[in-house]
Parts: structure tokens; sequence; C-alpha cells
């Protein structure tokens, strides 16, 4: 498996230091995973033709839905 080096601000390092008990190579892995599959949704999506309205509906409500939870009060 190739291995890859990550630059990371300190205080947050710290703040990774400080839970040895979680597995973060598996915790990155795991959003590199969901972060290509929201990826290759979005490219399946956007092969055919031409963006539909019914298209556009869906992907503008998956966009709310991912977006909507970081902006709440």
């Amino acid at each position: 498996m190739p291995n890859m080096t990550l630059a990371l601000p300190e205080d947050l390092h710290k703040k990774m230091r400080a839970r040895p008990q979680v597995k973060w190579s598996e915790v990155a892995r795991s959003a590199f995973r969901d972060r290509l599959l929201q990826l290759e949704y979005y490219d399946r999506l956007l092969a055919g033709p031409k963006l539909t309205e019914q298209d556009a509906i869906e992907l503008g409500r998956d966009i709310h839905r991912r977006v909507a939870p970081r902006h709440k009060k």
C-alpha cells in the first residue's frame, strides 16, 4: 500500500496526539474514500449528453444536504 505524507497545522496535530486510541490513518482513508465516491457520483451525474432539470434539482438537493449542517446556528 502506498504511503502519503500530510502537513497538518500544529494545533490539529496536538489534538490528534491527545487521542492515541484513534487510528488516524483509517480516518484519513475513509475521508479520502468518501470524497472520491462523491466526485465519482458527480462525474456520473454530469456524464450524460446534457444536464436535465431533474438532474439539476437532484444535484442542488445533494449539495444543500451536505452544506446546510455546516451553516446551522
